[in-house]
C-alpha cells in the first residue's frame, strides 16, 4: 500500500465527517462509506465471488430475505454485513442481523453498520445464535488508535477467523471493563462510594456523606491515573539517560535467530516486563516520531514492536520468555541481530540501533 493504514483511516474519517450529512439513504451510505471502508480493509468490493451484495439468507417464512453483503472466503460466507442509512441509529436493528446470522450457519461474524459506526457480533454464548451485544464497536468519527489493531484482525490479508473468534471474548470484556472504569471515573455509584469509604475508614456512608465524598473519589481516581502515566514515562526517560552515559559500545553480533515468516500470534496481554520494554522503546523514539504510531503483537515466542502496526516495519522483538533474555533488531538486510540484555535498562544501550531501524521506515 502507498500509505499506512492508520493514515488512510484518518483521511477516510475526515471525508466521512464532511459527507455524512448529504447521504440521505441507505444506498448512498453504502456507496460513499460502507464499500470504501471495506476496500480500506483490503477487500475487492467489486468481486462478486468475494464481496457479495444482497446475499440470500432465508429464514422462517421469509424466502427472499437478503443480507446487504456477505464476505466469502474459500467459497463460504464468513462475515455478514447489514447496512443502515448513516443518519440512523443502530439500536433497534441487531435483531434483523441476528436472523440472517442464524440462517447462514457458515458465517462466524456479523457486522451492523450505518457507515460511521461498525458493530461486530459473533456467537460467544451459543453456537449459531448471534449474541445480543457486539464484542467490538468501531467509530469512524472518533478514531481510537488503540482499537486499530483489533480492526485489522478483520482486514483481508490478515483475516484469521479462529484467531479473531478466540480474541472476541477478551475484546468484549475489555470493552466492558473500560466502560466500567470510565463510569467509576466520571460517576461512581452509591455502592462504589460506600465501599471506598469503608475501606479507608471515611465514616458512616449516609446519603449526605456519599454525596459529599463522590467528587473526592472522582478527583482521586483521575489524579492516580495521571500520576501513574507520568511516573512511568519519567522513570523510563531517566533510565534511558542514565544508560546513555555508560552505554556499552561493544558491537552486537548476528546469530541464527529463527524468526518465522508467518509466526503464530496469540492474544495474551503483554506482561509488565514487556510493557516496560514497550515504554522504553517509546521513550527512545519519542523525538523521531509520534509514539502513538508504535504498536505491539504477541507470538508464541516473542513480542514484536511495530511501526504503524505493520509487520513489515518491525522495530524490534522482545525475547523475554526464556532464562537468558535478549532483543533483536533487523539490520539493513532485514537480518535479525541478537542483542543480549541482563535487564530492561540494557535496552537503552541499543538506542542507536532502534533509532536506525525506525529511520529506515520514515
Amino acid at each position: 500500500m502507498d500509505m499506512d493504514f492508520i493514515d488512510k483511516l484518518r483521511q477516510f474519517s475526515t471525508k466521512a465527517l464532511r459527507n455524512k450529512d448529504v447521504l440521505v439513504n441507505e444506498d448512498a451510505t453504502k456507496n460513499a462509506l460502507v464499500m470504501p471502508f471495506f476496500q480500506l480493509l483490503g477487500y475487492d468490493v467489486f468481486d462478486p465471488l468475494e464481496f457479495v451484495p444482497e446475499y440470500t439468507a432465508t429464514f422462517g417464512v421469509k424466502k427472499d430475505a437478503r443480507v446487504d453483503y456477505a464476505i466469502i472466503i474459500d467459497d463460504a460466507p464468513v462475515i455478514l454485513v447489514e447496512c443502515k442509512p448513516c443518519n440512523e441509529s443502530l439500536e433497534k436493528h441487531s435483531g434483523q442481523l441476528a436472523q440472517y446470522y442464524a440462517a447462514t450457519t457458515p458465517a462466524k461474524f456479523g457486522i451492523l453498520t450505518n457507515g460511521i459506526i461498525y458493530q461486530f457480533y459473533t456467537d460467544l454464548n451459543e453456537t449459531n445464535i448471534m449474541d445480543r451485544e457486539p464484542f467490538f464497536t468501531f467509530d469512524l468519527l472518533n478514531l481510537n488508535e488503540s482499537m486499530v489493531p483489533e480492526l485489522k484482525r478483520f482486514a483481508r490479508d490478515t483475516l484469521d477467523i479462529p484467531g479473531a473468534f478466540n480474541a472476541a471474548a477478551e475484546m468484549k470484556y475489555m470493552g466492558k471493563i473500560k466502560a466500567l472504569l470510565e463510569t467509576l471515573r466520571t460517576d461512581p455509584s452509591d455502592d462504589v462510594v460506600a465501599f471506598v469509604m469503608k475501606e479507608i475508614s471515611a465514616g458512616k456512608a449516609t446519603s449526605k456523606a456519599k454525596s459529599e465524598f463522590r467528587p473526592i473519589i472522582k478527583r482521586g481516581f483521575a489524579q492516580y491515573i495521571n500520576e501513574a502515566i507520568s511516573e512511568t514515562l519519567k522513570s523510563a526517560m531517566k533510565r534511558r539517560d542514565e544508560i546513555k552515559d555508560t552505554a556499552d559500545s561493544t558491537p552486537a553480533h548476528v546469530e541464527p535467530i529463527i524468526e518465522e515468516d508467518h509466526p503464530i500470534e496469540d492474544d495474551s496481554p503483554m506482561t509488565m516486563e514487556e510493557f516496560e520494554g514497550f515504554i522504553i522503546v517509546k521513550s527512545v523514539l519519542r523525538d523521531m516520531i509520534d509514539i502513538n504510531r508504535l504498536a505491539y503483537r504477541h507470538t508464541q515466542k516473542y513480542m514484536a514492536v511495530l511501526l504503524d502496526d505493520n509487520k513489515n516495519k518491525r522495530i524490534c522483538r522482545f525475547w523475554f520468555n526464556r532464562e537468558k533474555k535478549f532483543i533483536t533488531t533487523p539490520n539493513e538486510n532485514n537480518v535479525p541481530v541478537k542483542r543480549d540484555i541482563n535487564g530492561l535498562n540494557d535496552i537503552y544501550q541499543y538506542s542507536d540501533y532502534i533509532k536506525e531501524v525506525c529511520k529506515r521506515y520514515i
